[in-house]
């Protein structure tokens, strides 16, 4: 009886250092690398403060590119026949 009361007291113990927090330093710093990764890609951190209109191409103009770019996925060019190992004259 005192043998299965050490039994059961020791595995109540395990029980509960698994419930136990064993990363406090790495849950701080969760997503630290996904951030950081994020704001070295945004070129100018303050563009969206800046109320100036786009200078550049119109928006016909835009829409004929767009279309076209569109239309190159479903449409692709033929490729070419590329494989012409050994094949030709000989000299």
């Amino acid at each position: 009886m005192k043998r299965t009361a050490r039994l059961m007291g020791a595995l109540s113990i395990l029980a509960l250092a698994g419930c136990a927090s064993t990363s406090p330093n790495w849950d701080t710093r969760f997503g630290d690398a996904a951030r950081v990764a994020a704001a070295e890609q945004v070129i100018a951190p303050e563009a969206s403060k800046n109320a100036d209109s786009v200078a550049g191409i119109d928006g016909k103009a835009a829409q004929g590119a767009m279309g076209e770019y569109a239309k190159s996925f479903t449409r692709p060019e033929p490729q070419k026949n590329v494989f012409s190992i050994g094949v030709g004259a000989a000299q």
